[in-house]
């Protein structure tokens, strides 16, 4: 027979918890590192396609000045 030990969340620390928590992302922080400066690129106008926009948002962008009239 198996004996399964099962943890009591209502038991648990929170302070130690989370300094568990702290040391694990510590620990894993140097195999997640961020690229120093992420630069977006445009994308050409003729490689966007596919997208059909509904007539009702288009006539809603089309009235909003900033985006149609």
């Amino acid at each position: 027979m198996t004996n399964l030990k099962v943890h009591d969340p209502a038991q648990a620390d929170p302070d130690g918890d989370l300094a568990s928590l702290r040391g694990d992302c510590a620990r894993m922080a140097p195999h997640w590192a961020a690229p120093d400066r992420v630069t977006a690129r445009p994308v050409s106008p003729s490689l966007i396609h596919g997208v059909e926009v509904p007539a009702t948002s288009a006539r809603l962008l089309d009235a909003m000045p900033g985006y149609g009239g």
